[in-house]
C-alpha cells in the first residue's frame, strides 16, 4: 500500500471519527443525556428515567460491540480495557476522585464539550483544567506519583478480565461464556425499558443514539483504522490512534492531546488522533443543536465559590480519569461495552464519588440555611 494511500485512509478514519463525534454531541445536547444529571436525579429526587438512558446506551453499544467481536469483526484484545494485570487501587481512587469532580464541575468530560458548544464559558475553563490536569497525570508530575504508589499495586485477573470470562470461570464452559457475551448487554436493554416511564422520546433518543454512536466509533476503528499488516512496519496498526491501539470514545487523555497539539501546532510530527477530532466533533455537534433549537447563550461564572468548585472539578477528573484510565463515557460506555470486569468496577466507583459529592453539597446546602 503506498503512503498516499494511507494518509487518505488515515484522513478518512479522522473524517469519520468527526462525523461520528458531531452526531454524539448533537443527540447528547437534544436528549440531555448526562452521566452527573442521571446519578443526581437518582439520588436527589428517585428520578430514574435518564439513568435508564445511560443503561440503554451502555446495552446497545455491548450488545453491538460483542456482536462484532463474535463475527470476528472486532478485536477487543487490542484495546486497553482487557489487560488481566489490573491496578485496583488506580482504578478505585481514580474512579472515586473522576465522579466527584464531575459533580463540582457541573458534569464530565463529554457533558464540558457539549456545555462549550452551548456557549458556557465555564465549560471552557473546565476544558484547560481536565486537560493540563490530565497531561500532568500521563507525562507530568502527578505522572510520577501515579507511576511509583498507584499503577504498581496490581491483581492478576486471568479468565477473569472479562464478565464472561469471571461467569465462565465459575464453572461454565466457552459456549457459555459467548452466550454471556451477547446477553448481558442485551439484559442490559431488556431492565433499562422494563419501566414504562423509560419509554420517552428523550430517553428512547438518548439512550438508543448514544449507544449507536458508541458503536459506530467502535465500528470505524476496527473495520476502517485496522491495518492487519502496516506496509513500513509488517505489523497490525491502528491508523489515526495515539498509541496504535483499538480507540473507542473517551473523553480524559484526548484532552491533554488536545491542548499539546495545539502548543505544538507548528510541528509537524504532531498529528492529530481520533480522540482529538472526536472533541472536537462533540463540540460542534452541540453548537449546532443549541443554535437549531434557539438555546445557545453564553454563560459565566457566579462567584468565586463557583469558579473554585470548577476548577477543583476539572484538575480531579483530569487525575481521576486517567488513573482510572477513562471517563463515564471511556470507561462508562466504551469501556463496558467490551465487558472488561475492570471497566465495570470504574464505573461503580465514578457513581459512587459522584453520590459522595452531591450528598455532599446537599449538606453544604441544608447548613447554610
Amino acid at each position: 500500500m503506498e503512503e498516499l494511500n494511507l494518509d487518505h485512509l488515515r484522513h478518512t478514519v479522522l473524517w469519520a471519527t468527526f462525523a461520528v463525534g458531531a452526531l454524539f454531541g448533537l443527540i447528547a445536547h437534544r436528549s440531555h443525556f448526562c452521566t452527573m444529571g442521571a446519578v443526581a436525579d437518582v439520588v436527589n429526587f428517585g428520578d430514574w428515567n435518564r439513568m435508564r438512558a445511560w443503561a440503554l446506551a451502555i446495552g446497545v453499544a455491548g450488545l453491538g460491540l460483542q456482536t462484532m467481536a463474535v463475527t470476528g469483526n472486532a478485536q477487543l484484545a487490542d484495546t486497553i480495557y482487557l489487560g488481566s494485570n489490573w491496578s485496583w487501587l488506580s482504578t478505585l481512587l481514580g474512579g472515586a476522585l473522576f465522579g466527584a469532580g464531575m459533580v463540582l464541575a457541573s458534569g464530565c468530560g463529554s457533558k464540558t464539550l457539549i456545555r462549550l458548544g452551548a456557549g458556557n464559558l465555564k465549560a471552557l475553563v473546565v476544558f484547560l483544567a481536565l486537560g493540563f490536569s490530565s497531561a500532568m497525570t500521563l507525562k507530568g508530575l502527578f505522572g510520577v506519583f501515579r507511576a511509583q504508589w498507584l499503577d504498581p499495586i496490581k491483581l492478576d485477573l486471568g479468565t477473569a478480565a472479562t464478565l464472561p470470562g469471571l461467569l465462565g470461570s465459575l464453572g461454565g464452559s466457552d459456549t457459555l461464556a459467548t452466550a454471556f457475551s451477547l446477553g448481558i448487554p442485551a439484559l442490559i436493554i431488556v431492565l433499562a425499558l422494563s419501566n414504562k416511564s423509560a419509554w420517552t422520546k428523550e430517553t428512547l433518543l438518548g439512550g438508543i443514539g448514544i449507544g449507536l454512536t458508541v458503536l459506530a466509533a467502535w465500528w470505524v476503528v476496527f473495520q476502517v483504522a485496522y491495518l492487519p499488516e502496516h506496509p513500513d512496519t509488517l505489523e497490525a496498526a491502528y491508523l489515526g490512534t495515539y498509541a496504535n491501539r483499538a480507540e473507542g470514545f473517551t473523553f480524559v487523555a484526548p484532552y491533554a492531546h488536545t491542548l499539546e497539539w495545539l502548543s505544538y501546532f507548528s510541528d509537524t510530527s504532531r498529528l492529530l488522533t481520533v480522540g482529538m477530532v472526536a472533541c472536537f466533533g462533540v463540540v460542534l455537534g452541540a453548537t449546532a443543536s443549541a443554535l437549531a433549537e434557539g438555546s445557545f447563550r453564553w454563560e459565566t461564572f457566579q462567584g468565586v465559590e463557583d469558579t473554585a468548585n470548577h476548577l477543583v472539578g476539572g484538575v480531579l477528573m483530569g487525575f481521576g480519569g486517567v488513573l482510572a484510565m477513562g471517563c463515564t463515557v471511556g470507561q462508562g460506555l466504551s469501556g463496558v461495552s467490551t465487558l472488561a470486569t475492570a471497566s465495570w468496577v470504574a464505573l461503580l466507583a465514578i457513581i459512587g464519588g459522584a453520590v459522595l459529592a452531591i450528598k455532599y453539597q446537599t449538606w453544604r446546602v441544608e447548613r447554610m440555611m
